[in-house]
């Protein structure tokens, strides 16, 4: 399925008409208000990125806590989701996973209160997410505006990464930028795209950077403009992609844009590609006014301006 297919599935079948439902199906994460408090709730899982457990379950923590921060949330508390084969796998590996991603918990301030696991073939890991949101402040992956400007808070390339190191061609240490950024938490630059007053926000997981932006635009009366060499690049990446250590992800989110992207005649199959990537505990995307990205800029934290956001029908345009 495409970005998005899922909750516009959930959608088609149950639409509440609940006045406690702020934020249904086809945004980052649902937010409902209970006894006046703004509820944000989300769950993610996925399969390792890494060797070590430890590090693989707090990457896997950092991913399932991200659309909480994408809707401007606080993570709360979390219960635990995996599958694994005990036939495979000693006790000692899902307990440094549940150490890693308590770990993660404990970075964020929140909790881990249960969870549940069950027999799979392959080792799946990630967590149910309960956080609170200002209702007044929450960050919705649509209302971006003509003349927003669109940042970016993490280089990209993480799934053409870690293919490469399950196909033996990065190592370990070749993975540390990588695993660096993956442990990376989006909390300040959710609270930066708050105090920027960002007119829309979302996480870029794994439909890529096309795929959650088409996401920001579809059905819409504008278009992102995207400038492709804006967009940072994480090292390695781009020698990885001549090896060939493209994920199935990566082609299969180019297959669902057909027709939703324009790009400029320069723009190679690897450049679409790269574009396209899967990303594992991604950055944010963020639309804004240009002048408030003096917040940014004062905050330190690492963004980059990729493009722009103007008049148009809902499509996204490399150039």
């Amino acid at each position: 399925m495409g970005p998005s297919d899922l909750e516009e599935i959930i959608g088609d079948i149950q639409t509440s008409e609940s006045p406690a439902v702020i934020v249904g199906p086809g945004d980052d994460a649902g937010v409902c208000l209970i006894d006046n408090t703004a509820i944000v709730e989300t769950v993610d899982v996925i399969t390792p990125v890494v060797n070590d457990p430890f590090t693989f379950g707090a990457i896997s923590a950092n991913n399932s806590l991200s659309d909480v921060y994408a809707m401007g949330g606080r993570p709360v508390s979390a219960l635990a989701i995996a599958g694994f084969s005990s036939c495979d796998y000693e006790p000692v590996v899902f307990k440094e996973i549940l150490r890693g991603a308590v770990h993660s918990l404990d970075r964020a301030g929140a909790v881990l209160i249960g969870g549940h696991s069950f027999e799979d073939a392959e080792l799946k890991f990630g967590l149910s997410v309960t956080g609170i949101v200002n209702k007044d402040k929450i960050l919705r992956v649509s209302g971006a505006e003509d003349g927003d400007v669109i940042i970016i808070t993490k280089p990209i390339g993480i799934g053409i990464l870690t293919t490469s190191l399950k196909g033996g061609k990065l190592t370990d240490d070749d993975m540390k930028p990588a695993i660096g950024w993956m442990l990376t938490l989006n909390d300040t630059a959710s609270e930066m795209a708050l105090r920027a007053g960002a007119t829309a926000c979302t996480d870029i997981t794994g439909f890529g950077l096309l795929g959650h932006a088409y996401n920001m635009v579809k059905g819409s009366g504008i278009n992102f403009e995207i400038k492709k060499d804006s967009v940072p690049v994480l090292e390695n990446v781009r020698e990885m992609i001549n090896s060939g250590m493209v994920p199935e992800g990566a082609y299969n989110n180019l297959r669902f844009l057909d027709g939703k992207v324009e790009f400029s005649p320069h723009i190679t199959e690897e450049d679409r590609l790269l574009l396209a990537d899967p990303q594992t505990s991604g950055g944010l995307l963020i639309t804004l006014k240009e002048e408030n990205i003096k917040v940014f800029k004062e905050s330190g934290i690492y963004f980059s301006v990729i493009g722009r956001v103007v008049k148009g029908s809902g499509k996204i345009i490399v150039k």
